[in-house]
């Protein structure tokens, strides 16, 4: 095998970087560009009246309309097809290349290094990424959380948080662990696109080359801004209330309208009137307080039985 890649590096070479682009990079900039709904969200005023809903439920609308595409597991295997040629060739060519970096301490020879760690970085991340998100190995995740395309936000920052009674140590090491993975992904994938160019004779003089890498920069830059923000607005969104706009779309969505105003139950769980920006609505726990015939949501989101009193 190994000799049949030799033979034919030239080609090789080329589809290695295709494949980085196509369907690897187009995946990155549509998932991060959906990820960062959970803040810039906020702008959707079609989502809903207040900040906090339009932030989540535009990221649940966005989650929807991804599970709600036709040929979807086609899509999932031809990603996955990409990202194994990619990543089995590239653990190949940094595994058998030589980094010069001791001997010539220039930005090329630094690239060099920095891409082939980052790649590693970007395989570890992306394998824990799907594999607890995706494949459900809730033991990988503090707290146990299993995430729900219908809970998307919720559950997720209960995943970056480890759990749903605020951030733990645990949940802290998740999410700074997402942002070194994010990190990783971003750089290769926008340094990959500067090499790309030279690998197909795109840019051939040392002009272009500069010219090129500033336009990567750039793009760099603006998918490092979609997915630091990305980690963050799940790090710091509320799971329980998050659950609760995700409850009512839900609810709406087949048709079982929920017992109670959405709005008034997110002021009792942040604790302000979204009107006036007054009042607590907090119970003596700290929670929601709740009357006869209120429905209860609990904090994975789930509408329950009407509670009683006795």
């Amino acid at each position: 095998m190994i000799a049949f890649i030799e033979r034919h590096h030239f080609l090789f070479r080329r589809l290695h970087s295709l494949s980085g682009i196509v369907p690897i990079g187009v995946f990155l900039l549509g998932h991060l560009t959906t990820n960062s709904t959970i803040l810039w969200g906020a702008a959707n005023a079609r989502a809903g009246d207040d900040y906090f809903t339009r932030r989540v439920g535009t990221f649940q609308k966005e989650v929807n309309f991804i599970n709600e595409l036709p040929f979807l597991l086609l899509i999932e295997i031809s990603l996955w097809l990409g990202i194994g040629f990619h990543a089995i060739l590239g653990v190949y060519y940094a595994r058998t290349g030589n980094s010069n970096t001791k001997r010539y301490a220039y930005q090329d020879n630094k690239r060099y290094t920095w891409q082939r760690w980052s790649g590693y970085i970007a395989l570890i991340y992306i394998f824990y990424h799907v594999a607890t998100l995706r494949w459900g190995w809730t033991f990988l995740i503090p707290g146990g959380t299993k995430w729900d395309h219908n809970f998307a936000g919720s559950t997720m920052a209960a995943a970056l948080r480890g759990g749903y009674d605020g951030i733990t140590p645990a949940g802290l090491a998740v999410s700074i662990f997402y942002f070194v993975g994010v990190t990783a992904s971003i750089y290769h994938f926008a340094n990959g696109l500067w090499t790309a160019a030279i690998t197909w004779g795109l840019t051939v003089s040392e002009a272009a080359q500069r010219r090129w890498g500033y336009a990567c920069a750039g793009l760099g830059a603006g998918l490092m801004a979609l997915g630091w923000g990305s980690v963050i607005g799940f790090a710091v969104l509320d799971p329980n209330t998050a659950s609760i706009v995700e409850q009512d779309m839900l609810s709406k969505k087949q048709g079982v309208p929920i017992e109670t105003d959405v709005n008034e139950t997110i002021e009792l769980e942040l604790g302000t009137d979204l009107g006036t920006g007054l009042g607590t609505g907090l119970g003596t726990s700290g929670l929601p307080e709740v009357g006869d015939g209120d429905v209860v949501v609990s904090p994975a989101g789930y509408a329950e039985e009407p509670a009683v009193d006795g």
